[in-house]
Protein backbone atom coordinates (compact mmCIF):
# COMPACT_ATOMS: atom_id res chain seq x y z
CA UNK A 1 0.00 0.00 0.00
CA UNK A 2 1.34 3.44 -0.94
CA UNK A 3 1.90 6.22 1.58
CA UNK A 4 -0.94 8.18 -0.07
CA UNK A 5 -3.32 5.27 0.36
CA UNK A 6 -2.32 4.85 3.98
CA UNK A 7 -3.03 8.49 4.84
CA UNK A 8 -6.05 9.06 2.60
CA UNK A 9 -9.21 9.70 4.58
CA UNK A 10 -12.84 8.75 4.02
CA UNK A 11 -14.11 11.58 6.22
CA UNK A 12 -13.11 15.24 6.39
CA UNK A 13 -14.69 17.62 8.92
CA UNK A 14 -14.52 21.36 8.15
CA UNK A 15 -15.16 24.13 10.68
CA UNK A 16 -14.11 27.76 10.69
CA UNK A 17 -14.40 31.25 12.18
CA UNK A 18 -14.04 30.54 15.90
CA UNK A 19 -13.02 34.15 16.64
CA UNK A 20 -11.61 33.27 20.05
CA UNK A 21 -11.05 36.38 22.16
CA UNK A 22 -14.27 38.10 21.15
CA UNK A 23 -17.28 38.22 23.47
CA UNK A 24 -19.33 36.68 20.66
CA UNK A 25 -16.73 33.98 19.81
CA UNK A 26 -16.06 30.54 21.25
CA UNK A 27 -15.00 30.33 24.89
CA UNK A 28 -14.69 27.30 27.24
CA UNK A 29 -17.63 27.12 29.69
CA UNK A 30 -15.49 27.45 32.82
CA UNK A 31 -13.94 30.64 31.54
CA UNK A 32 -10.30 31.45 30.93
CA UNK A 33 -7.43 33.02 32.84
CA UNK A 34 -6.08 36.24 31.35
CA UNK A 35 -2.54 37.59 31.16
CA UNK A 36 -3.02 40.08 33.99
CA UNK A 37 -4.22 37.38 36.38
CA UNK A 38 -7.91 38.09 35.90
CA UNK A 39 -10.55 35.58 34.82
CA UNK A 40 -13.10 35.90 32.03
CA UNK A 41 -16.36 33.98 32.29
CA UNK A 42 -18.40 33.38 29.13
CA UNK A 43 -21.69 35.15 28.65
CA UNK A 44 -25.01 33.42 27.98
CA UNK A 45 -24.57 33.43 24.20
CA UNK A 46 -21.10 31.88 24.51
CA UNK A 47 -22.42 29.18 26.82
CA UNK A 48 -25.13 28.32 24.28
CA UNK A 49 -22.56 28.21 21.49
CA UNK A 50 -20.32 25.95 23.53
CA UNK A 51 -23.14 23.45 24.07
CA UNK A 52 -23.62 23.34 20.29
CA UNK A 53 -19.85 22.99 19.78
CA UNK A 54 -19.82 19.96 22.09
CA UNK A 55 -22.90 18.48 20.40
CA UNK A 56 -21.24 18.92 17.01
CA UNK A 57 -18.13 16.94 18.00
CA UNK A 58 -19.67 14.46 20.45
CA UNK A 59 -22.93 13.65 18.65
CA UNK A 60 -23.16 14.84 15.07
CA UNK A 61 -19.65 14.07 13.76
CA UNK A 62 -19.58 10.47 15.11
CA UNK A 63 -23.05 9.93 13.65
CA UNK A 64 -22.35 11.17 10.11
CA UNK A 65 -18.91 9.53 9.94
CA UNK A 66 -20.40 6.23 11.15
CA UNK A 67 -17.85 6.16 13.92
CA UNK A 68 -14.98 5.97 11.44
CA UNK A 69 -11.72 7.95 11.74
CA UNK A 70 -11.81 11.47 10.34
CA UNK A 71 -9.47 14.32 9.46
CA UNK A 72 -10.23 17.94 10.33
CA UNK A 73 -9.62 21.24 8.59
CA UNK A 74 -10.06 24.44 10.61
CA UNK A 75 -10.61 26.81 7.72
CA UNK A 76 -9.36 30.12 9.10
CA UNK A 77 -10.05 32.84 11.68
CA UNK A 78 -9.20 30.84 14.78
CA UNK A 79 -8.82 34.02 16.85
CA UNK A 80 -10.45 37.44 16.65
CA UNK A 81 -7.25 39.49 16.75
CA UNK A 82 -7.34 43.21 17.52
CA UNK A 83 -7.72 44.88 14.14
CA UNK A 84 -11.45 45.58 14.64
CA UNK A 85 -11.20 46.94 18.17
CA UNK A 86 -14.42 46.52 20.13
CA UNK A 87 -15.99 43.43 21.64
CA UNK A 88 -12.83 41.56 22.59
CA UNK A 89 -12.62 40.47 26.22
CA UNK A 90 -8.83 40.60 25.95
CA UNK A 91 -6.48 42.52 23.67
CA UNK A 92 -3.61 40.12 24.36
CA UNK A 93 -2.87 38.03 21.29
CA UNK A 94 -1.07 35.59 23.58
CA UNK A 95 -4.33 35.14 25.52
CA UNK A 96 -6.23 34.52 22.29
CA UNK A 97 -3.69 31.99 21.03
CA UNK A 98 -3.69 30.09 24.34
CA UNK A 99 -7.49 29.95 24.46
CA UNK A 100 -7.76 28.84 20.82
CA UNK A 101 -5.31 26.02 21.55
CA UNK A 102 -7.39 25.02 24.59
CA UNK A 103 -10.58 25.00 22.50
CA UNK A 104 -9.06 22.94 19.68
CA UNK A 105 -6.83 20.53 21.61
CA UNK A 106 -9.63 17.98 22.20
CA UNK A 107 -10.39 18.10 18.47
CA UNK A 108 -6.73 17.60 17.59
CA UNK A 109 -6.52 14.65 19.98
CA UNK A 110 -9.62 13.04 18.50
CA UNK A 111 -9.00 13.36 14.76
CA UNK A 112 -6.53 11.58 12.50
CA UNK A 113 -4.84 14.55 10.85
CA UNK A 114 -5.43 18.21 11.68
CA UNK A 115 -5.07 20.87 8.98
CA UNK A 116 -5.32 24.63 9.49
CA UNK A 117 -5.79 27.18 6.73
CA UNK A 118 -5.12 30.89 7.02
CA UNK A 119 -7.94 33.34 7.66
CA UNK A 120 -8.26 37.09 7.36
CA UNK A 121 -5.11 39.10 8.20
CA UNK A 122 -7.25 41.36 10.40
CA UNK A 123 -7.86 38.35 12.64
CA UNK A 124 -5.04 35.89 11.96
CA UNK A 125 -2.13 38.35 11.94
CA UNK A 126 -0.76 40.21 8.94
CA UNK A 127 1.24 37.15 7.86
CA UNK A 128 -1.03 34.69 9.70
CA UNK A 129 1.58 34.46 12.46
CA UNK A 130 -1.02 34.00 15.19
CA UNK A 131 -2.75 31.11 13.43
CA UNK A 132 0.65 29.66 12.57
CA UNK A 133 1.53 29.61 16.28
CA UNK A 134 -1.70 27.87 17.29
CA UNK A 135 -1.50 25.36 14.45
CA UNK A 136 2.09 24.41 15.29
CA UNK A 137 1.20 24.02 18.98
CA UNK A 138 -1.65 21.67 18.05
CA UNK A 139 0.52 19.54 15.78
CA UNK A 140 -1.25 20.45 12.54
CA UNK A 141 0.14 18.89 9.38
CA UNK A 142 2.64 21.28 7.79
CA UNK A 143 2.55 22.18 4.10
CA UNK A 144 5.44 21.36 1.79
CA UNK A 145 6.65 24.91 2.52
CA UNK A 146 6.70 24.13 6.24
CA UNK A 147 3.60 26.19 7.08
CA UNK A 148 1.43 24.81 9.87
CA UNK A 149 -1.29 27.30 8.91
CA UNK A 150 -1.36 27.07 5.13
CA UNK A 151 -2.98 29.39 2.56
CA UNK A 152 -5.05 26.55 1.08
CA UNK A 153 -5.55 22.82 1.36
CA UNK A 154 -5.87 20.31 -1.46
CA UNK A 155 -6.89 16.93 -0.05
CA UNK A 156 -8.41 13.72 -1.36
CA UNK A 157 -11.37 12.28 0.53
CA UNK A 158 -11.93 8.79 -0.82
CA UNK A 159 -11.88 9.28 -4.57
CA UNK A 160 -12.96 12.96 -4.40
CA UNK A 161 -10.55 15.90 -4.69
CA UNK A 162 -11.36 18.73 -2.26
CA UNK A 163 -10.08 22.32 -2.24
CA UNK A 164 -10.37 24.45 0.90
CA UNK A 165 -9.41 28.06 1.53
CA UNK A 166 -10.89 30.76 3.73
CA UNK A 167 -11.96 33.72 1.62
CA UNK A 168 -14.96 34.15 -0.65
CA UNK A 169 -17.06 37.10 -1.74
CA UNK A 170 -20.11 38.17 0.25
CA UNK A 171 -23.61 39.18 -0.76
CA UNK A 172 -25.61 42.11 0.55
CA UNK A 173 -28.98 40.51 -0.23
CA UNK A 174 -30.08 36.92 0.38
CA UNK A 175 -31.39 36.45 -3.16
CA UNK A 176 -27.76 36.57 -4.37
CA UNK A 177 -26.28 34.59 -1.49
CA UNK A 178 -25.09 31.71 -3.67
CA UNK A 179 -23.81 33.86 -6.56
CA UNK A 180 -20.22 34.08 -5.32
CA UNK A 181 -20.32 30.42 -4.24
CA UNK A 182 -21.41 29.23 -7.68
CA UNK A 183 -18.90 31.52 -9.37
CA UNK A 184 -16.13 29.99 -7.26
CA UNK A 185 -17.13 26.52 -8.45
CA UNK A 186 -17.22 27.57 -12.11
CA UNK A 187 -13.85 29.33 -11.82
CA UNK A 188 -12.32 26.15 -10.39
CA UNK A 189 -13.47 24.36 -13.56
CA UNK A 190 -12.06 27.10 -15.76
CA UNK A 191 -8.64 27.10 -14.11
CA UNK A 192 -8.43 23.30 -14.05
CA UNK A 193 -9.29 23.10 -17.76
CA UNK A 194 -6.86 25.89 -18.63
CA UNK A 195 -3.91 24.06 -17.04
CA UNK A 196 -5.05 20.45 -17.70
CA UNK A 197 -5.55 19.77 -13.97
CA UNK A 198 -8.19 17.69 -12.22
CA UNK A 199 -11.02 19.93 -10.98
CA UNK A 200 -12.05 19.57 -7.35
CA UNK A 201 -15.32 17.76 -6.73
CA UNK A 202 -15.81 19.80 -3.54
CA UNK A 203 -14.93 23.47 -3.13
CA UNK A 204 -15.08 24.64 0.50
CA UNK A 205 -14.91 28.26 1.59
CA UNK A 206 -15.62 30.13 4.86
CA UNK A 207 -15.37 33.80 5.98
CA UNK A 208 -19.09 34.65 5.60
CA UNK A 209 -20.29 32.77 8.71
CA UNK A 210 -23.35 31.59 6.77
CA UNK A 211 -23.88 28.19 5.18
CA UNK A 212 -24.55 28.09 1.45
CA UNK A 213 -24.27 25.31 -1.12
CA UNK A 214 -24.50 25.04 -4.89
CA UNK A 215 -24.01 22.06 -7.21
CA UNK A 216 -23.38 21.16 -10.84
CA UNK A 217 -24.05 17.75 -12.40
CA UNK A 218 -21.07 16.25 -14.15
CA UNK A 219 -19.07 13.18 -15.05
CA UNK A 220 -15.76 12.04 -13.63
CA UNK A 221 -14.30 9.16 -15.55
CA UNK A 222 -17.27 6.88 -16.15
CA UNK A 223 -19.22 8.03 -13.08
CA UNK A 224 -21.90 10.67 -12.70
CA UNK A 225 -21.02 13.00 -9.80
CA UNK A 226 -22.26 16.22 -8.22
CA UNK A 227 -19.60 18.93 -8.17
CA UNK A 228 -20.29 20.98 -5.05
CA UNK A 229 -19.26 24.33 -3.60
CA UNK A 230 -20.17 25.14 -0.01
CA UNK A 231 -19.47 27.76 2.63
CA UNK A 232 -19.09 26.75 6.25
CA UNK A 233 -21.17 28.35 8.98
CA UNK A 234 -19.13 30.03 11.70
CA UNK A 235 -18.80 29.98 15.49
CA UNK A 236 -19.35 33.63 16.28
CA UNK A 237 -22.59 35.36 17.21
CA UNK A 238 -23.41 38.77 15.76
CA UNK A 239 -21.02 41.55 16.69
CA UNK A 240 -21.54 45.30 16.44
CA UNK A 241 -19.63 45.08 13.14
CA UNK A 242 -22.16 42.54 11.77
CA UNK A 243 -25.08 44.81 12.64
CA UNK A 244 -23.66 47.39 10.19
CA UNK A 245 -23.41 45.08 7.18
CA UNK A 246 -26.20 44.77 4.62
CA UNK A 247 -27.75 41.30 4.78
CA UNK A 248 -25.85 40.26 7.90
CA UNK A 249 -27.51 42.86 10.11
CA UNK A 250 -30.94 41.20 9.90
CA UNK A 251 -29.83 37.58 9.46
CA UNK A 252 -29.65 35.23 12.47
CA UNK A 253 -26.14 33.96 13.28
CA UNK A 254 -25.37 30.40 12.22
CA UNK A 255 -23.17 27.80 13.90
CA UNK A 256 -21.98 24.40 12.71
CA UNK A 257 -19.75 22.68 10.19
CA UNK A 258 -19.48 20.25 7.29
CA UNK A 259 -18.45 16.67 6.67
CA UNK A 260 -17.30 15.38 3.30
CA UNK A 261 -17.57 11.61 3.29
CA UNK A 262 -16.71 8.83 0.88
CA UNK A 263 -19.76 6.58 0.94
CA UNK A 264 -20.12 3.11 -0.49
CA UNK A 265 -21.09 4.46 -3.90
CA UNK A 266 -20.09 8.14 -3.99
CA UNK A 267 -18.59 11.02 -2.04
CA UNK A 268 -21.07 13.47 -0.59
CA UNK A 269 -21.33 16.49 1.71
CA UNK A 270 -23.38 16.77 4.89
CA UNK A 271 -23.91 19.98 6.86
CA UNK A 272 -24.98 20.69 10.42
CA UNK A 273 -26.30 24.21 10.84
CA UNK A 274 -27.89 25.73 13.93
CA UNK A 275 -29.20 29.28 14.13
CA UNK A 276 -29.85 31.63 17.01
CA UNK A 277 -33.42 32.84 17.33
CA UNK A 278 -34.24 36.53 17.03
CA UNK A 279 -34.41 38.77 20.08
CA UNK A 280 -37.51 38.65 22.27
CA UNK A 281 -40.41 40.94 21.36
CA UNK A 282 -40.77 43.64 24.01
Amino acid sequence: MSADAQTQTRNLVAVSDLHVGDQMGLCPPDGVRLDGGGHYRPNEIQRKMWSLWESFWNDWVPHVTHGEPFDVCVNGDLIDGRKHLGGQFTLSLADMRHIAAEVLLPVANRCGRLFVTRGTPAHAGQESEDEESVAEHLGAVASTAGQYARPELWIRVGDALVHLLHHIGTAGVSSYETTAVHRELVEEFNEAARWSEEPPQFVIRSHRHRFARTQIDGVKGDKHVMFTAAVTPGWQAKTSFAFKIAGARIAPPQFGGLVIRQGDEEAYLRAQVWHMKRSEVE
